[in-house]
């Protein structure tokens, strides 16, 4: 059974850090893209960035180049998400979403070309 568990979130300041997890189970994910992806209250799910199985390729939305970093472990089965100089508006429920084969980079930025997902975790940036 695939599973993804998200970790890291919390309560954190304007221009804090953190840094979120997402532990992947089941099988192995290294040939996968892998993604996050935020949903803040009343809104829809945005995505945020995805990485290629290798680790040698990003993508990420305009609201968080430059100051998000998206990394991955294949030996842990894991993607990390680096959150830097956070702001308010970044308060959401991070999700982290696995899309096995290849897609075109546009379809990789919509959730319905994602498999699997976690549970999502709170961020919550305070002004």
């Amino acid at each position: 059974q695939v599973q993804l568990v998200e970790s890291g979130g919390g309560l954190v300041q304007t221009g804090g850090s953190l840094r979120l997890s997402c532990a992947a189970s089941g099988r192995t994910f290294s040939n996968d893209v892998m993604g996050w992806f935020r949903q803040a209250p009343g809104k829809e799910r945005e995505f945020l960035t995805r990485i290629s199985g290798s680790g040698a390729f990003t993508d990420y939305a305009d609201s968080v180049r430059g100051r998000f970093t998206i990394s991955r472990d294949n030996d842990k089965n894991t993607v990390y998400l680096q959150m830097n100089t956070l702001k308010p508006e970044d308060t959401a429920v991070y999700y982290c979403a696995v899309s096995p084969g290849l897609k075109t980079r546009f379809m990789y930025r919509e959730e319905k070309n994602y498999d699997y997902w976690g549970q999502g975790t709170q961020v919550t940036v305070s002004s």
